[in-house]
């Protein structure tokens, strides 16, 4: 049947993003822009089983596809049998996946060399746009139910600071009692965020890693978002914080995309590609470290599994004067 008079064809988005919650957060101002170039336009995501639930308020979404990841690369062939039967407007492929070329398209566009350059991720992806100058900032869509869970987790009150002390390895972890006493000087009386509360975020797996700074931060002003939550609820209730500090991780790049200042603690990862990207050139986030740099923190015995964190030279002296620095941006 052809299309009615005055009728505008349907616009098809097919985007390809990471297994990885972080690098799929920071691909989203990629797909923003996207959305406002081609208006109305039906999306189907393609990403691994973790980052999935992001995606779950896009604007015209049509569907999600999971990808976990298959020996000799048999998740590409699931995802060719899925999208081949479609002509997109547009492929957009961040995982440089060969068998997307071979999907019908009027305009592709891949990762390619940009990811091997020493770029920021997130201005790497806006080249991909021809926006490299000016990279599209990743941003967090929610559904009015998401909004109302958060409400229900982070009630209106006092200000909220939101802490994020775990991550995907123990290395890239700052310890407990600092993010406590950390915490403490930032919500006391002469703090920044005076009489705030404070709100613990990580997942039911990471529980072990969260639960000494559950243990001691003061009862009553602890919001304990340890949990099976749902990412755009995770999202919502970022939104409602005032401020979030946590550890090189997806949950921190969330929160630089929930557009609240940011700041990421490192120690053995590389904030020049990684460091949490909020606001208009990243402006409402920043990254501290300790005095070593990069190379410094590996010891030559060093186990990825066991080694325990890689982080005892950031002080908490001087994550505080970043979170202070970072603070006084916004007045």
């Amino acid at each position: 049947m052809g299309k009615m008079p005055g009728e505008t064809a349907l616009k098809r988005i097919l985007f390809i993003t990471s297994n990885r919650l972080g690098d799929a957060v920071l691909s989203l101002g990629v797909l923003a822009h996207l959305l406002d170039e081609y208006p109305g336009a039906r999306t189907t995501v393609v990403c691994g089983p973790v980052p999935a639930g992001l995606f779950a308020a896009v604007p015209g979404l049509e569907r999600v596809i999971e990808l976990p990841k298959r020996k000799h690369s048999l998740h590409w062939w699931e995802m060719w049998r899925k999208c081949v039967g479609t002509c997109w407007d547009v492929v957009v492929d961040l995982r440089n996946a060969p068998l997307s070329y071979a999907l019908l398209s009027k305009r592709q566009i891949h990762l390619g060399k940009a990811n091997k350059k020493y770029l920021h991720r997130v201005v790497a992806m806006g080249s991909l746009v021809g926006r490299a100058d000016n990279p599209p900032v990743p941003q967090l869509w929610s559904t009015p139910e998401h909004d109302a869970a958060a409400a229900k987790l982070i009630p209106d009150g006092t200000p909220v600071l939101a802490l994020g002390p775990t991550a995907n390895w123990i290395g890239k972890t700052w310890y407990a009692d600092r993010f406590v006493e950390l915490a403490l000087r930032l919500t006391a009386e002469d703090g920044i965020l005076s009489g705030g509360r404070i709100a613990v975020m990580a997942h039911t797996s990471e529980l072990e890693m969260a639960q000494p700074v559950l243990d001691a931060l003061p009862r009553d002003r602890i919001l304990n978002l340890v949990g099976d939550i749902p990412l755009a609820t995770v999202g919502a209730c970022l939104r409602r914080a005032s401020f979030y500090i946590g550890n090189d991780s997806g949950l921190m790049h969330m929160a630089a995309a929930a557009g609240i200042p940011t700041l990421g603690l490192f120690g053995p990862s590389r904030e020049d590609l990684y460091a949490p990207w909020g606001g208009e050139g990243g402006k409402l986030a920043m990254s501290v470290r300790g005095d070593k740099a990069l190379d410094e923190l590996f010891p030559p015995d060093y186990d990825y599994r066991n080694t325990p964190s890689l982080m005892g030279d950031l002080s908490v002296d001087k994550a505080e004067q970043a979170a202070k620095e970072l603070w006084s941006r916004l007045t």
